[in-house]
């Protein structure tokens, strides 16, 4: 019996798939860019590049290395429909806020899964 299938905005990546382990490969200017997406997708639903790259204050060529970066890991989703923009995906949303913990000193360690609930999975995490 197959589970039903699982609902999301970001086509091609379900609800539920969250890998904490690419957080040890991304750099402190992806985190930049990333934190870029989020704040652009405040006035739109997707965020030009230019505007990420304003934002993130980056250079153009460099800024699409970050991007590339980003898009390899499932964080961001690029969207060319109507311009070249991004947008930010659940488990780039997960990325942010576990690195923000990590930077406030709240969490040092993140460990296995240990439950899962109808909208959320439960991780245990090591604290300072």
């Amino acid at each position: 019996r197959r589970p039903p299938p699982t609902v999301c905005d970001t086509p091609g990546v379900e609800m539920g798939k969250f890998d904490a382990s690419c957080m040890r490969h991304l750099s402190r200017e992806d985190y930049r860019v990333l934190n870029a997406v989020e704040m652009g997708s405040k006035n739109h639903e997707i965020v030009p590049v230019e505007l990420i790259v304003n934002i993130a204050k980056l250079r153009h060529g460099g800024a699409q290395k970050f991007l590339s970066t980003l898009h390899r890991f499932k964080l961001i989703v690029h969207d060319g429909s109507k311009y070249d923009g991004y947008k930010l995906t659940y488990s780039g949303y997960d990325v942010l806020a576990l690195h923000a913990f990590v930077q406030r000193g709240l969490i040092t360690g993140f460990g296995r899964k240990i439950g899962v609930g109808k909208e959320s999975d439960v991780f245990l995490a090591v604290n300072a």
